[in-house]
C-alpha cells in the first residue's frame, strides 16, 4: 500500500484475496493468474472414471459367444449333409439367417429394460428412502459381492461430535463430572470481577508472577479456568446469529441485546470436533459471543464480555497437525499464545510431562478423537521480536512456507501443557446389526480410514466390524523391506484375527511383497487400514479386484472417498454432512449406512435372480425356434426353406411373448423379510450358480428337446396334406413358452397372471384375423389356412398332445428335483 505515509508491505496469502463475485468498493485491484484449466487442483485429483459392466453382463456375452459358435457350425452341418450341392454358399447364408434366431438380439432389450425395473422398484423402496440408483448397467453387482470397502467417518459414524472427557493431569472429567467444571469457572470469574472492580491496578500485578514462575503448583480451579479460556479463545469457529423479526428497526442497544441472545447462535466452522470444544465451554459457562478479523469476545457466566484482540493465526494443516492463535487481553494487556493439536505433533512442543502419552492412549482405546492444548504467556518485547521476524519471513520469495514454519517453531518450545481433550464421534444408527449381517452373508469389510490406529481400531471394535472374541493383529509400524518381511512372517502364524495396518506401512508392504501380503488379507475376516490417503482407498480397491477376481464395492460419503467409489465393481454413496460429492459420484446413493443391508439381500439378490432367469429365457426362445426351423429344414431334404412367415417370427418374439418373459422381473424366490433374516442366503449367489455354463446348458438340451418334439409332433400328426403344420406347431409352440414361463416363475404376482392370458387373447385373435400367415405361404403347396380347421376338436387334440408331450417331463423333473435336492432357499419358503 504506497499512498500510506511510510510503505506497508505485506505478503500474497488467503486474507488479502478477493473471492469469487466480490464487489470493491473503492480502490484498485491486482489480478493474478496462477492455475488455470489442466493445472487447477481440482482437475489434477479428478481421475476419469470408467464404464462399469456388471459381471452378469460379462457371463451373458461369453454364451451369446458360444451361441454364435452354434449358429455357424449348424448351417456348415446343414450344408455339409445337403451334399454342397449347386450354389452352397449361397445355401450357407441362406442357412446362417434362418437360424439367426440363435442369437438373443431381443435379450439386451429386455436386460435393460428390466434393469430400469429394478432401478425403479430400489428408489421406490419405502424402507430405504432417499435411496438414487445413478447407474442402468449394474444392479445386478448388489448381488455378486465380496469385499466392501467402507470409510469410518461419515459412514460407519454420523460425524456429530459430543465433548466426552477434560484430562488436567492429576484429575480427569467425564460426562457426569461436568457441573463441577462449570462451578469452579463461576466462582473464578465472580472473584475475578470482584478483584477488578475494587481496584483495577491491583488486580494486574497479583496475577503477574503467576505466569511468569509455573514452579509454584497451582490449584485445580486455576487450572480449569486456565484451560477451559484457552479451548475457548484457541479454534477457528465464527458465532452466527439469525436476526429476529422487529429488532432490526429498533435501537442501537436492541440490536446488541439481540446480538448475543442465546436462543439463536450457532456456530461455524470447518471441523465438527471446533464446534464441539466451543459448545462445551458454552455449556459450563464461558461462551464465545462475537468474532471478526481482529478480536473474539467471551462472555463470563456473571454476564460480562471479555475481549481479546487476536494479533496472529497460525491454521490448522494436515502437515503441522496443530493450530495456534496469539492473542491480547483487552483489560490486562497480556499476549499469550495458545496451541492445540494431535498428541503427535503436540508431545514434542509441550513442557516435560509423565501422563499425556498414556492418557492419550486411554481415551484412544474409548474410541475419543483427542486434541492436546497448550499456552505461553509472552512478554510485549517477545512478541514485538516474533512479529518482526514473521512479517519478515512472510516477505520473503524463496522457500516462504519453510521460514514462516521455522519462526513459528521458535515460538513453540517449552510450552505450558493444560490439557487433553476427547471428542467423540457417535456410530451411525443401527451399524452394527448391519456389519453382523453383512459378515453373515458372507461379505468380506475392509475399513479404510485417515484416522488414528488407536482410533480406527476401536471403532473397529465398538462397531461390531472386529467381534469381540477376535484376536487383532496390529501391524507395526515398518519402513524396509526386512522390517516387512518379518511383520508379515509373524502375521502368517496367526489365524483367523483381524488385521490393522496404517498405510505407510501398507505401502512398504504393497512395494516389496504384494502378492503375500494381498493373499494374507483376504484371509481375514476384518481388515482396517488407518492413515489412508484417498488415492491409498482406491489403490487398495484395485488390488482386490486384480488379486481375487471377486466383486468388490465402496461406501463413503466426502470428497475424500471419490475415488476409491469409482474404481470399485459398485460404488455407493452416502450423503452426509461433507456434501455431495460422495453420492454424485457413486452408482447407488443412500441417505444410512443401514441401508446397505437391505439394498444388498433383497434388491441385489433379486435382481441377480432375476436376470439370470430373463437372460436364460431370452435364449430359450430363440434356441427351441432355431431347433424347430433345423427338424424342419432335415425332413424336406436339407431345403433352406424357412418355416413361418416374417410377421409370425416378429410376433413370436413380441407381442406372444413378451409380457411374460419379461414379468419374470417381477419374480423373487424368498421374502423380503426371509432374505433379511437369513443373511447366509447371499453366500449362494457369490458363488454365480444361477447363471453358468451349465445352467446353460441344461436350457440348451431343454430347447433341443421341445423344439424336437414340437415340429417332429406337428410333422406325425397332420394329415396328408401340408397345410396344417405351420398352425400346429406354431400354437403348440406359443402355449409351451407361456407354460415354460409358469415353470420358471418361483413366486407369483397378479401382473404375471395377467400377462400370461393376455399374450394368449393375442393369439388367438391373431389366428383368427391373421390366417394368410398360418399357411406354409407357398401357393405351389395348396390353400391356406382355413378358419374352419382352427375350431375343429382335431386341431385342439393335437396342439394339447404335442404341448404336453413338450412340457410334462420338465414338469415332473423339476417335481423331483424340488423333492430330492431343493434349493436352500425352498427350505425357508416350504
Amino acid at each position: 500500500q504506497e499512498d500510506s505515509d511510510p510503505a506497508v508491505h505485506e505478503s500474497l496469502s488467503i486474507e488479502n484475496t478477493l473471492w469469487a463475485s466480490t464487489v470493491v468498493a473503492s480502490g484498485t485491484v491486482i489480478g493474478v493468474v496462477i492455475y488455470t484449466g489442466k493445472e487447477t487442483r481440482s482437475v489434477m485429483n479428478t481421475s476419469n472414471p470408467k464404464n462399469k459392466v456388471g459381471l452378469l453382463d460379462l457371463e451373458l456375452n461369453q454364451l451369446t459367444k458360444a451361441l454364435f459358435l452354434a449358429l455357424v457350425a449348424l448351417s456348415v452341418v446343414m450344408v455339409t449333409l445337403q451334399g454342397f450341392v449347386g450354389p452352397w454358399y449361397r445355401n450357407l447364408f441362406r442357412f446362417l439367417l434362418l437360424f439367426s434366431y440363435i442369437i438373443p438380439i431381443s435379450l439386451r432389450v429386455n436386460l435393460d429394460m428390466g434393469k430400469a425395473a429394478y432401478g425403479w422398484m430400489i428408489m421406490k423402496d419405502d424402507n430405504i428412502p432417499g435411496t438414487v440408483v445413478r447407474t442402468s448397467t449394474i444392479p445386478e453387482e448388489l448381488g455378486r459381492l465380496v469385499y466392501l470397502l467402507t470409510d469410518k467417518t461419515g459412514t460407519l459414524t454420523q460425524n456429530e461430535m459430543i465433548f466426552k472427557r477434560l484430562h488436567l493431569g492429576t484429575v480427569s472429567y467425564g460426562t457426569d463430572t461436568m457441573d463441577e467444571i462449570q462451578s469452579h469457572i463461576i466462582n473464578s470469574y465472580s472473584q475475578m470481577h470482584s478483584q477488578n472492580s475494587g481496584n483495577s491496578t491491583s488486580s494486574t500485578p497479583s496475577r503477574k508472577p503467576q505466569s511468569s514462575a509455573p514452579k509454584v503448583r497451582k490449584s485445580v480451579s486455576s487450572r480449569i479456568h486456565e484451560a477451559v479460556k484457552a479451548i475457548a479463545l484457541c479454534h477457528n469457529v465464527t458465532p452466527v446469529y439469525e436476526s429476529r423479526a422487529g429488532v432490526s428497526g429498533e435501537t442501537e442497544y436492541a440490536e446488541v441485546d439481540q446480538d448475543f441472545s442465546d436462543e439463536n447462535r450457532t456456530y461455524q466452522a470447518s471441523s465438527p470436533d471446533e464446534v464441539a470444544l466451543v459448545q462445551w465451554t458454552e455449556s459450563v459457562g464461558l461462551t464465545l459471543v462475537n468474532r471478526d478479523l481482529t478480536s473474539v469476545q467471551l462472555k463470563t457466566p456473571g454476564g460480562h464480555i471479555l475481549t481479546y484482540y487476536i494479533l496472529q493465526i497460525f491454521p490448522f494443516t494436515s502437515e503441522s497437525k496443530r493450530m495456534g492463535i496469539i492473542v491480547r487481553d483487552d483489560s490486562s494487556g497480556e499476549i499469550t499464545f495458545y496451541m492445540k493439536g494431535a498428541d503427535v505433533a503436540m508431545s514434542t512442543i509441550v513442557q516435560y510431562n509423565d501422563w499425556l502419552e498414556e492418557e492419550c492412549g486411554n481415551m484412544a482405546r474409548e474410541g475419543l478423537r483427542t486434541l492436546v492444548v497448550a499456552k505461553k504467556s509472552l512478554t510485549e518485547e517477545q512478541y514485538q521480536d516474533f512479529e518482526s521476524r514473521y512479517n519478515q519471513a512472510k516477505l520473503s520469495i524463496h522457500d516462504r512456507n519453510l521460514k514462516v514454519a521455522a519462526v513459528v517453531e521458535s515460538l513453540e518450545r517449552e510450552m505450558e501443557l493444560l490439557c487433553l481433550t476427547g471428542v467423540e464421534d457417535q456410530l451411525q444408527a443401527d451399524v452394527r446389526p448391519t456389519l453382523e449381517m453383512l459378515r453373515n452373508a458372507g461379505i468380506k469389510i475392509w475399513m479404510l480410514t485417515g484416522d488414528k490406529l488407536e482410533t480406527a481400531t476401536c471403532i473397529a471394535k465398538s462397531s461390531h466390524l472386529v467381534s469381540r472374541t477376535q484376536d487383532i493383529h496390529i501391524f507395526r509400524p515398518v519402513t524396509t523391506r526386512g522390517e516387512a518381511h518379518l511383520e508379515l512372517n509373524a502375521f502368517r502364524r496367526k489365524h483367523d484375527c483381524a488385521l490393522v495396518i496404517s498405510g505407510d506401512s501398507l505401502e512398504v508392504c504393497l512395494k516389496y511383497y504384494e502378492h503375500e501380503f494381498v493373499e494374507l488379507a483376504c484371509q481375514c475376516p476384518a481388515v482396517v487400514c488407518c492413515r489412508c490417503s484417498p488415492t491409498q482407498k482406491a489403490h487398495i480397491v484395485k488390488l482386490l479386484q486384480h488379486h481375487t477376481g471377486k466383486r468388490t464395492c465402496a461406501i463413503g460419503d466426502g470428497g475424500n472417498d471419490v475415488s476409491m467409489i469409482q474404481a470399485a465393481d459398485c460404488g455407493i454413496g452416502i450423503e452426509g454432512k461433507e456434501g455431495k460429492q460422495a453420492s454424485l459420484a457413486a452408482d447407488f446413493s443412500i441417505t444410512q449406512f443401514k441401508h446397505i443391508g437391505r439394498l444388498l439381500m433383497v434388491h441385489g439378490r433379486n435382481s441377480y435372480k432375476r436376470s439370470a432367469a430373463l437372460g436364460q429365457f431370452v435364449m430359450h426362445r430363440g434356441l427351441i425356434i432355431s431347433t424347430m426351423q433345423a427338424v424342419f429344414s432335415s425332413v424336406f431334404y436339407f431345403a433352406s426353406v424357412p418355416l413361418y412367415q416374417g410377421f409370425l417370427m416378429v410376433g413370436y418374439a413380441t407381442i406372444y411373448t413378451m409380457f411374460p418373459v419379461f414379468s419374470l422381473v417381477l419374480d423373487q424366490d424368498v421374502k423380503p423379510e426371509m432374505a433379511l433374516l437369513y443373511p447366509e442366503l447371499y453366500k449362494d449367489l457369490t458363488k454365480g450358480r444361477s447363471l453358468s455354463f451349465k445352467t446353460f446348458l441344461i436350457w440348451v438340451l431343454i430347447s433341443i428337446y421341445q423344439g424336437g418334439i414340437l415340429m417332429y409332433g406337428a410333422l406325425l400328426l397332420f394329415e396328408s396334406e401340408f397345410v396344417h403344420v405351420v398352425a400346429i406347431s406354431f400354437t403348440a409352440l406359443i402355449l409351451t413358452e407361456l407354460l415354460m414361463v409358469a415353470l420358471t416363475i418361483r413366486t407369483w404376482h397378479w401382473l404375471m397372471v395377467v400377462a400370461e392370458f393376455l399374450s394368449l387373447g393375442c393369439y388367438v385373435a391373431s389366428l383368427a384375423f391373421l390366417n394368410e400367415y398360418f399357411g406354409i405361404g407357398r401357393v405351389s403347396f395348396g390353400a391356406f389356412l382355413d378358419v374352419a380347421f382352427i375350431t375343429t376338436v382335431t386341431f385342439l387334440w393335437k396342439v394339447s398332445a404335442i404341448t404336453v408331450v413338450s412340457c410334462l417331463p420338465l414338469y415332473i423333473l423339476k417335481y423331483l428335483k424340488r423333492k430330492f435336492s431343493p434349493p436352500s432357499y425352498s427350505k425357508l419358503t416350504s
